[in-house]
């Protein structure tokens, strides 16, 4: 059952632009540096409806790409994903996230840095809060970084939608995203993370 913090999370998230769960759906959000590449591995998974790009967690109301990117809004770079909770787990979208992101280095993804391109999870309601802890807490028991674990855990705030030639961009303009990728040591830098389980492009 969602919390009443979830509820009033979602209908800021829809009056903003960004993507509005139906009965029945969810909503989560996760910040992974470019969110080009962070739309993929959650679209692929069986029951995830949408993931959507945008910006969240900074001050300024409806931010645009240029201002993000520069870094003055306190905005993330992040996507919004909408599942059917009946044929996927919010610790199944954890899974995905933690292995598709650099988690150990702050304020940074890869080759993209700034405060715009931190990683982070923002939960929706106390449930996912519980569920992001403990997934973080499985992985720093697991013994596999020896560095801390910088990635935020923070309540949900206003998701922005951003602009059109986002949404998509692996699909609409895949020999420039391929670029991107190989270009910013993404998925040579997952692998060394997180070897034979990294998250990979779709």
């Amino acid at each position: 059952m969602q919390s009443s913090l979830g509820r009033v999370v979602i209908v800021a998230v829809a009056l903003a632009g960004g993507a509005e769960a139906a009965p029945g759906q969810a909503v989560a959000t996760f910040a992974g540096g470019c969110f080009w590449c962070m739309e993929g591995p959650f679209e692929k998974l069986p029951g995830v409806l949408s993931a959507t790009s945008g910006y969240t967690g900074g001050q300024k109301a409806h931010p645009t790409y240029g201002e993000v990117s520069a870094g003055t809004t306190g905005h993330a770079e992040a996507v919004q994903v909408v599942y059917d909770p009946a044929k996927l787990s919010y610790e199944q979208l954890l899974d995905v996230f933690w292995r598709n992101i650099d988690p150990l280095t702050p304020n940074a993804q890869f080759c993209d840095h700034g405060s715009q391109y931190r990683s982070a999870i923002y939960f929706q309601d106390e449930a996912q809060r519980e569920a992001a802890l403990a997934s973080r807490k499985r992985i720093e028991a697991s013994g596999r970084f020896k560095q801390p674990i910088v990635t935020e855990i923070v309540a949900a705030s206003t998701f922005y939608r951003a602009e059109e030639y986002h949404q998509d961009f692996y699909k609409t303009n895949p020999v420039r995203y391929q670029s991107y990728r190989q270009g910013c040591g993404r998925d040579r830098r997952l692998r060394q993370l997180w070897g034979e389980d990294a998250g990979s492009h779709p």
